[in-house]
């Protein structure tokens, strides 16, 4: 399950983080405003309020069963993806914005002279060195990503904070349960952070 959150967490926030850095550096007032309005309200707000809110809020209140409405376990999974994806794709927004903010405004500008639209400029020559610019970065995004998914305990899925403690509960072995879980997730994440910090190595744009 921790894995399952952190696979669908981790795309669904790279897409909304790039459409968030794109609104960041638009040309449009209104998109940057929303842009720079949604990463500053929703990384200064903790997560757990944020999931907690998802399923008191969404599903409770307003109804929003993301086509779940009488599978609870489902519908949790959908809900702690939603939460992550919303919170961690702030982080992954930024990540980016400062990657685009390396790319020389010259190359920009020659895109532009070229008759490039904005979406094009941004898609063709700016992200493309953002993105291997960034790889460290975002690979910190996401094992603080991995990490969190343990707040998914918060709203009943059954991921890995809820079963050691189901364990731990049942077990006297208290220490040894939680260094094993402690262990499965250095396991989780130490091989991302090598991997990704090579690959950024690999990638990096000379300037």
């Amino acid at each position: 399950m921790t894995v399952k959150l952190t696979v669908f967490s981790a795309l669904g926030s790279l897409v909304l983080g790039t459409l968030l850095a794109a609104m960041r550096v638009s040309p449009v007032p209104l998109m940057r405003g929303f842009g720079t309005a949604y990463v500053n309200i929703v990384r200064n707000i903790p997560l757990t309020v944020i999931i907690v809110f998802s399923s008191l809020g969404l599903a409770d209140i307003f109804g929003v069963t993301l086509g779940a409405p009488d599978n609870f376990d489902l519908q949790g999974f959908r809900l702690a993806v939603l939460s992550l994806v919303g919170y961690h794709a702030a982080f992954v927004c930024e990540a980016l914005r400062s990657g685009i903010n390396t790319v020389p405004v010259g190359q920009a500008e020659a895109a532009r002279a070229i008759g490039l639209s904005f979406g094009q400029t941004l898609r063709l020559v700016v992200l493309p060195q953002a993105f291997r610019s960034v790889i460290v970065p975002l690979a910190n995004v996401l094992i603080a990503l991995t990490k969190n998914t343990t707040v998914a305990a918060a709203i009943g899925v059954a991921e890995a904070a809820t079963l050691m403690k189901t364990m731990i509960e049942n077990e006297a072995q208290t220490v040894l349960i939680a260094a094993f879980f402690a262990f499965g997730f250095v396991v989780l994440t130490l091989p991302t952070g090598l991997i990704l910090g090579w690959l950024g190595k690999r990638l990096a744009v000379k300037r």
